[in-house]
């Protein structure tokens, strides 16, 4: 390769020396061909990776010469100005990079604004969760029934209807402040039905019956003994089951419902809804269920018990 580009350099300078037309060039190519470097050398250097096609020589002329065009070089070696070129653009690059730079930051304290937040969020729902009663029975709101007096209630129940969704038969609340309508509503559900009441103090106390009530024009005691009577106003829910002494269980009048029998009534209630009495009675064996003997009905709930599902 090096012997035919010193060739195709000699032929060249030859050319140029026997032209008559070009003295100019005729003298460049002497000085090229005796100065310290040579034309090949020069060329070489100028065009290291130029390449040639055929020469054919006859009679001492080149009767044809065919150059291959180079392919392009590498763009740092097409001028030295090249770094000052592109030095602009690798500013904008980088102030380019410095915006993507502050976009991501910006967007990382979003999202870690919205990650803090949706996790605020999902703590304050596991506290609203943890709050909420766990009564998955319980098939409406109440206004006495707590997490620890469902709880309470459920393990006291006859075995019979542990388990069973409680179903609100009757609430002043929602029904209006009527016994017979109490007494009506029990006949939607055969079973052990659970009365609970309350004072204006604070105190939730009841009773467990059997639906449904039927009123008795004389007082004619019902009931069995499953029945029971129960209060929390002793700092924790308290029960008390019947002691065997007698079978006065619960009485149910038009104007008058009762629970116990034997020196008091453990619990009545009167025929409008709002006024109430309890005390010592020897069917429960059980003290005073109220904070007094007389007081004022803050509301009144009959629950019953059914199955989740009618098959």
């Amino acid at each position: 390769m090096i012997a035919l580009k010193e060739k195709v350099s000699n032929q060249l300078s030859r050319l140029f020396a026997d032209s008559p037309n070009s003295p100019s060039h005729s003298s460049q190519g002497r000085i090229a061909s005796q100065g310290e470097k040579s034309f090949s050398s020069y060329f070489s250097s100028v065009v290291p990776s130029l390449g040639f096609g055929r020469s054919t020589l006859e009679n001492g002329k080149d009767q044809k010469v065919e150059l291959a065009p180079a392919p392009s070089l590498p763009v740092r070696w097409r001028s030295r100005e090249f770094d000052h070129e592109e030095e602009p653009r690798y500013h904008e690059c980088q102030k380019a990079g410095e915006r993507q730079a502050a976009i991501f930051l910006d967007e990382n304290e979003d999202y870690s604004s919205r990650t803090s937040s949706s996790d605020s969020d999902v703590f304050e729902e596991a506290c609203e969760q943890q709050s909420t009663p766990r009564t998955p029975y319980l098939k409406a709101g109440s206004t006495f029934i707590s997490s620890d007096l469902y709880e309470f209630l459920m393990s006291s129940l006859p075995n019979m209807v542990k388990g069973n969704d409680w179903v609100l038969l009757y609430s002043t609340m929602k029904h209006g402040i009527s016994l017979r309508t109490l007494i009506r509503k029990s006949a939607d559900i055969t079973g052990p039905c659970l009365l609970i009441t309350g004072d204006r103090q604070g105190a939730v106390f009841g009773g467990l019956l059997d639906c449904p009530l039927q009123a008795t024009s004389k007082r004619k005691y019902q009931g069995t003994y499953q029945s029971f009577v129960f209060t929390t106003i002793y700092g924790e829910p308290r029960l008390f089951r019947p002691t065997g002494a007698n079978r006065y269980y619960y009485l149910c009048l038009d104007d008058l419902l009762a629970l116990g029998g034997g020196g008091n009534f453990a619990l009545r209630l009167d025929g409008d809804l709002l006024h109430g009495t309890s005390g010592p009675c020897e069917t429960f064996g059980n003290l005073c269920l109220a904070h007094d003997s007389e007081f004022e009905l803050k509301h009144v709930e009959l629950w019953g018990f059914t199955y989740s599902s009618k098959y």
